[in-house]
């Protein structure tokens, strides 16, 4: 049996590789082909019907995922637009749950506004790897890429908190206001406090204690776990934990990642980060039979009726939201107009049609469980499941799938003072340049007299700096130093390809030992990989 289950997961991390090529071909994002996929997979016969233990969904999935979210989240971009993401990765969450609750109430038989709520707090949150994969290779303001980010972080800590309230008062029966709205304050704040106290310890390991790339990087593995358990074990928050640590550790990183380690750490949690949403993605498609089996009460057309209405009601209401978010404290405050320019109506648009639902909406709903605390199944469990699965299915495969045209056709133009990433690598390229010969000639004045060799290293930094400082007057120059620096870029690739080739060579002559060969194929990595990053 075990085997059985192991061959399976193989097999499917195998099509989501095989997927993932495809879409690349076909230029299509990866989670709207991995969900297609996923939804072919389950009608090829003799293929079991696929279930997971709702217990290990969250322990699973969401710890990793959402530390890698806040790690790589830009903390300066977060604070400047503070608001606009606080505006909607808390309040575009709760609104939306609280009308898809009394909606669902309204439309569906048998729903109790305990259940409406559980069903908003799932699919409320947006989907931020769905987003960005779409957003690849299409133009959009630096302002609308850094408040989706952001709002992927807050919103699902806002949308499980939630879920896990009314999930306790369908599984109890009761629900208080004010003792609800004092257990969130105190699950988050503590969940919070948990988060930075281990984050802290992490880093005091990790920077004093942990010399190695090898104890390193499986540190930054088991950290978001460790976050997420104490903080659960406390009945507190284990995403705000896992946020605000994976944020402090982030932001600390320099302290304790050399040039070795933080290239291992980067594709170790490339590699992590891609297998588990793809895994979820293509989950969403594989668990339809199962959902389809288990409607109880209700017919597949009436099912796919719920849905089809929710999901209108949470595309229309993100777009309505977000346009007073953008505009309503532009018009009570005077300070706001001053200090931001207006987005404009194209932005908003763009950041509303974006909301694609996926790996979280699809964790919280297969997180419920299956029976209530007396025994008796879970009420509507497999309808919500499948409003869950159409949401995510028509918000990512429909609005996926026509956000990149929306963009092309809407031209939207950079609103706000932003210099464009060539510019900024240009002038800080200049500026290490020019403290560098500095520090040359404070300590290497008499080694660059004595050996030409080392003379060297400043003059080739002089022509550098000349040549950045003449491109910067005159276009045509600037864009003659563009070219340059690709011919150049393209000949050292060439090079370290030529050089690799004589590696592999002098290895199968067995002149010189393994290990050598392998250093110096390692120092080529790094070269190569520092030339394609540029």
């Amino acid at each position: 049996m075990i085997h059985e289950k192991l061959l399976l997961i193989l097999a499917l991390f195998f099509a989501m590789a095989m997927l993932y090529l495809l879409s690349q071909r076909l230029k299509i994002s990866y989670p709207i082909l991995l969900v297609i996929g996923g939804l072919g997979i389950c009608f090829i016969p003799g293929i079991r019907p696929i279930s997971i233990d709702p217990d290990l969904v969250f322990l699973i999935f969401l710890p990793p995922l959402l530390f890698e979210a806040a790690w790589y989240t830009s903390w300066n971009d977060f604070w400047k637009w503070r608001r606009s993401i606080g505006l909607l990765g808390f309040g575009l969450v709760l609104f939306t749950s609280l009308a898809v609750a009394y909606f669902s109430v309204m439309i569906i038989p048998g729903f109790t506004l305990a259940m409406g709520f559980l069903l908003g707090g799932i699919i409320s949150p947006p989907d931020a790897v769905a987003a960005t994969s779409v957003l690849k290779g299409v133009t959009m303001p630096k302002r609308g890429l850094a408040i989706l980010e952001g709002e992927s972080l807050v919103n699902d800590a806002a949308s499980l908190t939630v879920f896990r309230f009314a999930l306790a008062a369908v599984l109890t029966g009761q629900f208080i206001l004010k003792e609800a709205i004092v257990e969130f304050a105190t699950l988050s704040i503590m969940g919070v406090v948990v988060g930075l106290v281990i984050a802290h310890i992490l880093y005091f390991v990790l920077r004093y204690l942990a010399k190695s790339s090898n104890i390193t990087t499986p540190i930054t593995l088991i950290a978001p776990y460790l976050m997420y358990l104490v903080a659960e074990s406390f009945e507190w928050s284990g995403v705000l934990a896992v946020v605000s640590g994976g944020l402090f550790l982030s932001f600390r990183s320099k302290d304790f990642l050399n040039y070795h380690t933080r290239i291992q750490a980067t594709e170790v949690w490339a590699t992590v980060g891609f297998l588990l949403n793809g895994f979820v993605f293509i989950l969403i498609g594989l668990e339809l039979p199962v959902i389809v089996a288990g409607l109880e009460g209700y017919s597949k057309k009436e099912a796919i009726e719920y849905a089809l209405i929710i999901s209108a009601i949470i595309i229309i209401l993100r777009l309505v939201l977000i346009y007073l978010a953008a505009f309503v404290p532009r018009l009570i405050s005077k300070k706001i107009r001053e200090r931001e320019k207006s987005p404009g109506l194209k932005l908003p648009f763009a950041i509303g049609w974006a909301g694609m639902r996926g790996v979280v909406s699809l964790a919280s709903a297969l997180a419920i469980p299956l029976t209530l605390e007396s025994g008796e199944a879970f009420p509507h469990r497999n309808l919500i499941l499948f409003i869950t699965f159409i949401v995510i299915l028509v918000t990512l495969v429909f609005q996926g799938i026509t956000l990149p045209f929306f963009l092309k056709l809407l031209k939207i133009e950079e609103i706000d003072d932003y210099v464009p990433v060539e510019d900024q690598l240009e002038a800080i390229r200049l500026q290490l340049a020019k403290s560098s010969i500095k520090y040359l000639d404070r300590n290497y004045d008499h080694e660059m007299e004595e050996h030409p060799t080392i003379g060297r290293i400043k003059e080739q930094l002089q022509r550098s700096i000349e040549a950045t400082e003449s491109s910067a007057q005159e276009q045509g120059k600037k864009e003659k130093l563009i070219s340059v620096r690709m011919l150049y870029r393209h000949i050292m690739l060439e090079l370290i390809a030529h050089r690799r080739e004589g590696l592999n060579k002098l290895r199968k002559e067995k002149k010189y030992d393994d290990h050598v060969i392998r250093q110096l194929e390692h120092n080529l990595d790094l070269e190569e990989s520092r030339l394609t990053k540029q």
